[in-house]
């Protein structure tokens, strides 16, 4: 059964190294994730599963050990899902699950194991609900790190250009991932999602199916589009 669940935004930025000069811009996200992982803490799950956006339709799997990089964006620093020894040593973790490794490196955890899932951006709703069932299923505690981002599209200078649709879309995204909507997240549109960018809609979908029958309550602890992406962190318990 699904415990607790963090929610948290995936770009690189969030790892100071990588935003070098611009690091400062992102300090109260950070603090926030640090927050919605102290919620997983207190939950004392038996197990972690981190869930991140991937390209295409398909899932991978990332066990404990799995390694990361972001030495693409020029920047001498690994990470590792957990801490299992003797895992392939080669990076391999996609970017938004090397963010979340960062932030449970950062935060030391060492609260349970730790598993990675990646998951299409152009998953359909109905398998990404089937897959958090499946998670939920897994052990008597589960607990969800949910990494993901809102719509890339809020200003001229984001990566989507401006769209209109992409504020509200964000608002009620908050809304529902503040207040732990299960339905609202399940019932979130994949094609809107596609094209306003959102990374987060498949990952926030895998959350709805887990968090069934779970009656857990949200908290929203940040909301923000820096760049022009809309960033969200939340925390359920």
């Amino acid at each position: 059964m699904l415990v607790a669940a963090a929610v948290c935004p995936c770009p690189p930025l969030l790892v100071p190294e990588v935003a070098a000069g611009a690091a400062p811009e992102l300090d109260a996200a950070r603090d926030a994730c640090t927050d919605a992982l102290g919620v997983l803490a207190a939950a004392r799950p038996g197990r972690l599963v981190v869930v991140g956006p991937v390209d295409g339709a398909g899932s991978e799997t990332y066990p404990e050990g799995t390694a990361g990089s972001f030495r693409g964006f020029g920047v001498d620093l690994d990470v590792r899902l957990g801490a299992a020894e003797g895992a392939d040593p080669r990076p391999r973790l996609p970017y938004a699950l090397a963010v979340a490794a960062w932030l449970l490196e950062r935060t030391r955890w060492s609260e349970a194991p730790v598993e990675g899932l990646g998951v299409g951006e152009s998953s359909l709703p109905g398998l990404c609900a089937d897959t958090g069932r499946d998670i939920a299923a897994r052990d008597e505690r589960v607990a969800l790190l949910v990494m993901g981002d809102a719509s890339a599209c809020r200003t001229l200078k984001a990566p989507g250009y401006l769209d209109e649709r992409a504020a509200p879309f964000d608002a009620e995204v908050a809304r529902a991932l503040g207040s732990a909507d299960v339905a609202a997240l399940t019932a979130l549109d994949p094609g809107l999602a596609h094209e306003l960018k959102a990374s987060g809609r498949a990952p926030w979908q895998v959350l709805a199916g887990a968090a069934e029958g779970a009656d857990l309550g949200g908290s929203l602890l940040y909301e923000d589009a820096p760049y022009g992406v809309g960033y969200i962190v939340a925390a359920w318990s």
